[in-house]
């Protein structure tokens, strides 16, 4: 079931269907999705080739093998390298085709100098009769490939896409649930349509999280073992910062404290896994990411939240075949574990939103001293795009939520709020469901709101 990535598709589509030589280069985590957009944008005319981890002689007689499907006997030649095998096709072609070649890091780990000879080709590509695309996991291996300023096809792409997770929305469109029950499901999942439709093939959540990500033999147990490999030679820093992020050491001092190690070892990894977006770095709002000393570290993937904060601190009971007192937990701590997702999931949210009759940029947490001298925190806070006016919010994820409690905490905080005087206020709450007892001066938003 393919659902959303229309804009993507529309792009590849319109790209391919030029009459000059594209190059387009898409990049990704892992299972997300790239490979199935592909297939999307594919027309009878192309050549789609997934390639492993074989040797060189392996990797070129698979791939002329695929071209002979499309220009008979193509694969009854031998081809001594990569460029003689390019060259080869691009004679035998009478029509322009696509060549998709699909996990392109794999090849480059083994040909090095293949991108040197596609650099070549695409330097001269007003002789090329086909299409080329790029795809591939390494994030890092990509960006050096086509992306970096450095790299040997820097400049010469004419797309470049990094594919990212979906959306709570596209989660509640794939499962055919209701939007509270899309956020619970987010919280596991996150926007990763693979685990979304391993997640389908049971009954039930509980089942799902059971079968294929608590028990040791499941098919998700060890994914942020496969999702390290892609990108790292060694997956044990990555393991140790992000597990002590879940445990809540979210400080740069803290966790380097805990690994016993100087702040500035840390930077290259954090920077890393901020880059392949896997954990974010929270500030205040109103402050700037040089200038702050009130970083925090937060897991930033749904999927590797759930997984370092459940799976990761019960090895053992699992290992011994407790997965449903694990379960136990996990059911335990649901609402407060959801409620974290939620709010992250409503500041992404009100970008795209109109409040108030007006657009707001992105928002942020902001915590600090108020007015009375005490720390305080506001789950949401965001400047309008003409600067006059304030949102300033709290998320909420409970059955049954005081409307107006919550109402008279937020203007509390509001009124010990240090940057707002002079700016127009726009109150909102967010909640699983809008309950009816509230003041018309404040905007409420729930579920269906944020999963639309």
């Amino acid at each position: 079931m393919f659902v959303n990535r229309v804009n993507e598709k529309n792009r590849l589509i319109h790209a391919l269907a030029q009459p000059r030589t594209q190059l387009i280069v898409l990049y990704g985590r892992r299972r997300c999705g790239k490979s199935t957009l592909l297939r999307e944008a594919m027309t009878g005319d192309s050549v789609f080739f997934t390639a492993d981890l074989r040797e060189p002689p392996l990797q070129i007689a698979a791939l002329s093998k695929s071209v002979g499907a499309l220009i008979p006997g193509f694969d009854q030649v031998f081809y001594p390298d990569w460029e003689s095998l390019f060259l080869a096709m691009n004679r035998s072609l009478h029509t322009r085709i696509t060549l998709f070649l699909d996990e392109f890091p794999y090849l480059v780990k083994n040909s090095p100098g293949l991108p040197s000879v596609l650099q070549k080709l695409m330097d001269e590509r007003e002789k090329l009769k086909f299409h080329l695309v790029l795809c591939g996991s390494s994030q890092q291996m990509m960006e050096g490939v086509a992306i970096n300023s450095n790299a040997p096809l820097y400049g010469r792409a004419d797309e470049i896409m990094r594919i990212g997770p979906m959306s709570p929305a596209d989660l509640a469109s794939f499962l055919q649930i209701p939007s509270p029950q899309a956020m619970e499901e987010f919280g596991v999942w996150g926007g990763v349509p693979r685990y979304w439709e391993i997640r389908r093939k049971e009954r039930s959540l509980e089942k799902a999280v059971i079968y294929h990500v608590l028990d040791p033999l499941g098919i998700l147990h060890d994914e942020p073992e496969r999702l390290f490999a892609d990108e790292l030679r060694t997956s044990v820093q990555a393991f140790s910062v992000i597990s002590l992020i879940a445990g809540g050491c979210n400080r740069l001092s803290e966790i380097a404290g805990r690994l016993n190690k100087p702040a500035t070892q840390l930077s290259r990894i954090l920077s890393f896994l901020t880059g392949l977006g896997y954990i974010r770095r929270e500030i205040p709002f109103g402050e700037t990411a040089r200038s702050t000393k009130k970083s925090l570290y937060k897991i930033n993937d749904p999927f590797l939240n759930f997984y370092f904060s459940f799976v990761v601190p019960n090895t053992s009971l699992l290992g011994a075949g407790l997965t449903g007192t694990v379960w136990n937990e996990v059911r335990s701590r649901s609402g407060i574990y959801v409620s974290q997702i939620w709010e992250e999931e409503c500041r992404k949210k009100i970008p795209l939103l109109e409040i108030g009759g007006k657009r707001f940029r992105t928002a942020s947490r902001w915590w600090g001293a108020g007015l009375d001298g005490k720390q305080m925190e506001i789950d949401l806070v965001a400047l309008s795009q003409d600067r006059t006016s304030l949102l300033v919010g709290e998320a909420k994820w409970t059955e049954q939520a005081d409307a107006a409690e919550a109402e008279r905490q937020l203007c509390k905080k509001i009124g010990l709020l240090p940057f707002a005087r002079d700016k127009i206020i726009v109150k909102a709450l967010f909640f699983k469901s809008k309950p009816r007892n509230h003041s018309s001066e404040t905007i409420l938003f729930d579920a269906d709101d944020i999963c639309s």
